[in-house]
């Protein structure tokens, strides 16, 4: 009797003998799941070749050694916060935030470490941030996106524009097809939701109720142009320029750019 008993428990299936799937599991299924999905036809993603050309940022040290940019002393000196693009830590706008700095420029970084996608949590902790410095500074502050950082300053300025003077973004996918990028797939899988369907509610092609500039490049491997441009009526100036995507928190000609914009 012992050995038939033994036998039965050998034939159960493995899942009989497992139990139910893991939370854990479960949510690793449904991630992967997300990075499968089938992509748009004709999405408008920025080429291989343009992709292939972000590997150009191993060069960017070596750049750098050339000794600094030219950085005029600003007529106008402004309170900036830096928010970083998705996945990245705010050490990779060190070198930009050190420039601001030389121009005269009080910068702060957002305060919440690597960028893994927005949440209601982490929005609204922004939002005490950005209302924290407004009423220390007595000024309001200009919000600088690099990327999924330039979102995150899109939403935090329609929330708290008594606070916002500026939004300035770079590269940043805040108009069009939400899949027109080569990082959606990855992005859902670390996010956990649809690009479509964040967790926050809301239009990003809307612009803000504060003036607006979207910086971006032809030579983008990331982002479409397309979707960093935007259209007359969702941001207020285009500012195109010649660098990679990687490249917009270190190419000189980006922060030029980023300077002239917090002279006006």
């Amino acid at each position: 009797m012992r050995k038939l008993d033994a036998r039965a428990h050998q034939l159960t299936k493995p899942s009989q003998r497992l139990g139910p799937k893991s939370p854990a599991a479960a949510d690793f299924a449904a991630r992967l799941a997300l990075a499968r999905e089938t992509a748009p036809e004709g999405g408008g993603q920025p080429s291989l070749f343009r992709l292939l050309a972000e590997t150009q940022i191993v060069m960017e040290p070596l750049r750098k050694l050339r000794g600094p940019i030219d950085v005029q002393p600003s007529k106008n000196p402004r309170k900036v916060m830096v928010l970083p693009g998705f996945a990245t830590h705010p050490v990779r706008m060190r070198y930009m935030a050190r420039q601001l700095r030389r121009a005269d420029h009080t910068v702060h970084h957002w305060g919440l470490g690597f960028n893994f996608g927005p949440t209601p949590e982490n929005l609204e902790a922004l939002e005490n941030r950005i209302i924290d410095l407004h009423r220390r500074h007595g000024e309001k502050l200009v919000l600088l996106g690099w990327s999924l950082g330039g979102l995150f300053a899109r939403e935090l300025a329609r929330r708290q524009p008594d606070a916002v003077a500026q939004v300035i973004t770079m590269g940043s996918p805040f108009s069009g097809n939400p899949r027109a990028n080569n990082a959606w797939r990855i992005y859902q899988f670390v996010t956990g939701h649809s690009v479509e369907n964040p967790p926050i509610a809301g239009d990003m092609a809307a612009k803000p109720p504060v003036p607006t500039t979207a910086i971006w490049s032809p030579r983008d491997g990331i982002v479409s142009p397309r979707s960093a441009c935007g259209k007359s009526g969702e941001r207020d100036r285009a500012v195109a320029l010649r660098c990679t995507h990687i490249g917009f928190p270190y190419c000189e000609e980006s922060i030029q750019a980023v300077l002239r914009e917090l002279e006006d």
